[in-house]
């Protein structure tokens, strides 16, 4: 598990095609002194697990799933990249819970200042935009982030500068895509909802307003 709040700006150092997925290697300003083998480390919002290290840098192998659901198959050598250990149950919990699981791959829309603010516009694929709320959380490229408002399935975020320091956002355009995660607790939710239905096989979300009255949440 993982707060959204990034501990350090780090960079790809290489990319190794192994068979099919890749190897890739990170450098890192983290204290590196408690990393121990098969800890998780959060990469652009990406939970991978670490499988050697140094003490500034550590190397993860990555599935084709998180290739697939994840901008990770764009990344290049050099490229700038959000970085977080798990947290620790004495961890101050400043974002909101991670879990590092990307669920989708959004494309920033807009951006201009705000003030000293940095404003953006992501656009979220039409399938996730159902687990966003206006005022709720959404990790972008790990980054623990409020949703301003929501205009179907774009949503509008600030950033302040001290984010805007520490993270990857210098290199967001528009036409950047990042890695997606929402809140864990709507997809939950909607799991339940399902009730018995949830065991069938082929089973797509089909939470609507019909089902939402039929089952006694709506008036």
């Amino acid at each position: 598990m993982f707060t959204g709040i990034i501990e350090s700006l780090g960079k790809v150092e290489s990319l190794q095609s192994m068979g099919g997925d890749v190897r890739l290697r990170i450098q890192t300003s983290l204290d590196m002194s408690d990393v121990q083998l098969g800890d998780s480390i959060a990469t652009n919002g990406i939970c991978l697990t670490v499988i050697e290290w140094g003490d500034n840098w550590y190397a993860v192998d990555v599935s084709r799933e998180s290739l697939s659901r994840s901008t990770l198959g764009e990344w290049k050598t050099g490229q700038p990249v959000n970085v977080e250990k798990a947290m620790l149950p004495t961890t101050r919990f400043g974002g909101h819970i991670v879990s590092g699981h990307v669920d989708a791959v959004g494309e920033i829309s807009l951006v201009r200042s705000d003030a000293r603010s940095l404003y953006f516009e992501v656009t979220a694929p039409v399938e996730i935009a159902k687990y966003l709320a206006e005022k709720g959380s959404v990790t972008v490229d790990g980054i623990s982030l409020t949703i301003n408002h929501l205009h179907g399935n774009i949503l509008s975020l600030n950033l302040i500068p001290h984010t805007a320091e520490r993270t990857n956002i210098a290199t967001w355009k528009v036409g950047t895509r990042v890695n997606l995660e929402v809140d864990l607790l709507a997809r939950y939710i909607e799991r339940l909802l399902l009730g018995d239905r949830a065991a069938e096989q082929n089973t797509q979300s089909s939470i609507s307003m019909e089902f939402l009255a039929k089952s006694g949440f709506l008036k």
